[in-house]
């Protein structure tokens, strides 16, 4: 089962902190979370306004850290939490658990990954069906000999609904992304 995942952070620096994570599974099934604990010392103006601005869920600080996790349906097939670091991890690895063999894929790795590694504490922490080696669409725009810097949303002819820079609003449009190129 291929995951589409994004995250939402504090800056493109060794100290940042997650602020949401979004995935959606290949057959349409999605993980939300919105951290609630991220340093909101960090937040500027551009992340107020193109990431705070656009979250779905809002954290409250006022949950003394706890969290809540909402199911949207019986299924499970779509989970939305607010809550700390301990709590999206545990939330996330249960709603995983659903899946046999996990790929998971992003846009660009290199910060999404860590942060997807520091929910579990680090890489070793991985739940068991999560392969250990991430994918990129980066990437698979590089060998389709498509520039990796193309607007995601027009390579897809703004087919997904939302707003950029929410995580989940991001991962469906890395599965379209994906879905383009493999086809291509």
């Amino acid at each position: 089962m291929n995951l589409y995942f994004d995250t939402e952070f504090t800056g493109l620096h060794k100290n940042t902190t997650l602020i949401s994570i979004g995935i959606i599974s290949e057959d349409g099934k999605t993980f939300y979370a919105e951290l609630n604990d991220y340093d909101k010392s960090q937040v500027d103006d551009w992340l107020q306004e193109n990431v705070i601005n656009n979250l779905y869920l809002k954290p409250c600080d006022d949950l003394s850290g706890i969290g809540r996790v909402d199911f949207l349906d019986e299924e499970h097939t779509c989970c939305n939490v607010v809550g700390n670091i301990g709590y999206v991890a545990c939330a996330l690895k249960l709603w995983v658990e659903q899946f046999d063999d996990i790929k998971i894929w992003s846009d660009c790795l290199a910060y999404d990954w860590v942060l997807f590694n520091h929910l579990f504490g680090h890489a070793f922490n991985l739940p068991k069906n999560i392969y250990y080696i991430p994918f990129d669409i980066c990437s698979l725009f590089e060998v389709k000999g498509i520039d990796a810097d193309i607007s995601r949303e027009e390579f897809i002819n703004n087919s997904v609904e939302g707003k950029k820079h929410n995580s989940l609003y991001d991962a469906k449009v890395i599965k379209a992304c994906y879905e383009k190129l493999i086809n291509l």
